[in-house]
């Protein structure tokens, strides 16, 4: 599942058939309960070194599921499928090896933790990350350096994570932590979510500039709206329905939604009657 347009000619991120469910105790409020419905119904995806997908999907369609999935949140379990990052095998990691491994999740609702700056963040999260045990003065001169590219006032870093940050602070954050913390794969869940015209530019800018100084970086953009889109233009877009990918190509994707909106993307009854009875989930 390589793609062929990665620089490297290898794909950095493959998922191969995976299915996916919230755990039971998430599901039934904590009962317990065992029947839990698939989210994620056998999804396949390759993201190469130096390229940026985007997934695209209507509400429920499992694009949020994704995501958490991808960094091994304890709220969603995988009943099959593999999940590979860089040749390794991940699809049993918990969430902080994969983060220290090179993955990256830009939250769509990041958390407010009072009590901890984000220049404390910063360095427990890169010390996590690398092993490196930057000093304060250290790491506020990169905070810094970032925080001029992102438009972001000096001051920013003493503040208390997320607490009454707005919309977009929260979002530069997100781009500035991932700027710091150099991964290999960032996964960009709705990014542009509650942000108007202005600070989705500056956050698309900040995106622009973090793959500058890492080129190739992989990116997954998960969106409900094109406008993310036309500020980054990605090598590829992926149309997720019903747990799967359902279509996949460049920008014609996204032009495409625009027009028609995703019925045109939506199987026909047979199709779907078909796709039902070959894809069973499978025994893991």
């Amino acid at each position: 599942m390589a793609t062929a347009d990665s620089p490297t000619g290898e794909a950095l991120f493959q998922v191969e058939g995976l299915w996916a469910a919230p755990t039971p105790d998430e599901a039934a409020g904590g009962t317990g309960a065992a029947a839990v419905e698939p989210i994620l119904r056998g999804l396949d995806l390759a993201v190469g070194r130096g390229e940026v997908h985007a997934i695209m999907g209507p509400n429920g369609s499992g694009k949020s599921t994704l995501a958490s999935t991808l960094l091994g949140s304890p709220e969603y379990q995988v009943s099959a499928g593999t999940v590979t990052f860089a040749g390794d095998d991940v699809t049993t990691w918990p969430a902080d090896e994969r983060a220290k491994a090179g993955m990256f999740l830009a939250f769509q609702y990041p958390q407010e933790i009072p009590g901890v700056s984000v220049i404390q963040f910063l360095r427990q999260a890169l010390s996590a990350r690398k092993g490196i045990d930057l000093s304060v003065l250290e790491l506020r001169l990169a905070a810094m350096e970032w925080m001029e590219r992102l438009g972001m006032d000096s001051s920013f870093v003493d503040r208390y994570l997320n607490e009454g940050f707005s919309g977009g602070e929260k979002k530069r954050n997100e781009i500035m932590q991932m700027a710091i913390l150099e991964p290999q794969l960032a996964i960009l869940d709705e990014t542009d979510s509650g942000l108007d015209i202005d600070a989705l530019r500056i956050v698309a800018k900040g995106i622009h500039e973090v793959r500058r100084d890492r080129p190739e970086m992989g990116v997954l953009l998960i969106t409900h709206y094109q406008r993310l889109l036309d500020e980054l233009r990605p090598d590829h877009v992926h149309v997720l329905m019903g747990g799967r990918i359902v279509a996949s190509g460049g920008m014609e994707i996204a032009e495409l939604l625009e027009r028609d909106g995703y019925e045109s993307f939506r199987p026909t009854e047979p199709e779907q009657a078909g796709a039902e009875a070959a894809e069973l989930e499978p025994a893991r």
